[in-house]
C-alpha cells in the first residue's frame, strides 16, 4: 500500500513537473515582449499646463484625480520648459507609465 502511494505521488509530481516546462516558455516569451513594448510605445497628446517642481523638474498638470488631488506627468527631452511655465499647452510623446513620465516629441501652445 505505502509502495501504491509512493508511485502515485512520483507520478504527481512528474505530471507538474511536464505541465511547468510546457508553459515556461510561455511566460519567457510574455516577459521578453513586455520587455519590447515601451520601445514601440505609440505617441499620444496632452494638453494640460506645464509648471516647475522643486527639484527641478518640469510637469504637465493635466486635472485632478477623483479624490481632488492634482493630476499630471513629468516631461522629459523639452529644449525650452522655461518659456512654458504657467501656459496651457498641448504636448505629443510616448508615455512611460513606470516612470509616469512623457517624453516629448512637441510641445505647442493652446
Amino acid at each position: 500500500m505505502q509502495s501504491r502511494r509512493n508511485l502515485i505521488g512520483w507520478a504527481a509530481a512528474l505530471l507538474m513537473m511536464a505541465a511547468f516546462w510546457a508553459i515556461t516558455p510561455v511566460v519567457h516569451a510574455q516577459q521578453w515582449q513586455g520587455a519590447q513594448q515601451p520601445a514601440q510605445a505609440k505617441s499620444q497628446t496632452f494638453v494640460g499646463r506645464v509648471f516647475k517642481l522643486q527639484g527641478g523638474k518640469y510637469a504637465l498638470i493635466t486635472g485632478k484625480t477623483p479624490q481632488g488631488q492634482v493630476a499630471g506627468h513629468y516631461l522629459k527631452n523639452l529644449h525650452s520648459p522655461k518659456k512654458y511655465v504657467g501656459k496651457t499647452v498641448k504636448v505629443t510623446g510616448t508615455l512611460n507609465m513606470k516612470t509616469n513620465t512623457i517624453h516629448v516629441k512637441k510641445i505647442r501652445t493652446e
